[in-house]
């Protein structure tokens, strides 16, 4: 009841949709009604697969829509935003791979950290009701290049909740989960 309430007729915004958490989390969103559930995935074909297997268990013809883009691009990031009328966002965008973000680490800095700057920016500008990451656990004491970049992530996520406190109107609700191995998952 309690998800339900949360999701029922709300428009919603998963990013990195077509991962394994993303495209499981789209798949549970579905379930329980939103107005509109926006995917965001940067990889074609995870974006293809994904929309392909939520039409088919699309049961009450909820109006999804693709999206196709790198959020580290700030101004398309807060056109998608206001495009789509959201209210709750689901930041799962990351590069998850431990090994893979050890071998390039500026990319997986700069593609976890700057997406979420830019999530949480515009979020914040628009007016976005909720925005919730979903962390790691590899962000707890990091010894790894991706866990170290999820703390900062967190961080930021902190930061932006605090700023929210201060307003005295249309405040953004900024929360974080953290989530350990997942079965399944292609970062784990």
């Amino acid at each position: 009841k309690l998800i339900k309430n949360a999701i029922n007729n709300f428009s919603i915004c998963v990013t990195g949709a077509g991962g394994s958490i993303g495209s499981e989390i789209c798949k549970e969103i579905l379930a329980f009604s939103p107005k509109k559930l926006v995917i965001i995935e940067r990889n074609e074909h995870s974006l293809y697969l994904l929309l392909n297997k939520i039409k088919e268990i699309n049961k009450n013809n909820i109006d999804i829509v693709p999206i196709l883009c790198c959020l580290t691009k700030q101004e398309f990031v807060e056109r998608i935003l206001l495009e789509n009328n959201l209210d709750i966002i689901f930041h799962c965008a990351a590069y998850k791979h431990v090994p893979l973000v050890e071998i390039n680490p500026i990319q997986g800095i700069y593609n976890n950290v700057f997406s979420t700057i830019s999530i949480c920016k515009n979020a914040s500008k628009v007016g976005v009701k909720k925005v919730i990451l979903i962390s790691s656990d590899k962000a707890v004491r990091p010894t790894n290049i991706m866990g170290a970049s999820k703390r900062i992530c967190e961080l930021i996520f902190q930061s932006y909740s605090e700023n929210e406190k201060k307003k005295e109107q249309s405040k953004t609700i900024f929360s974080m989960v953290r989530f350990g191995n997942v079965i399944g998952s292609s970062g784990s």
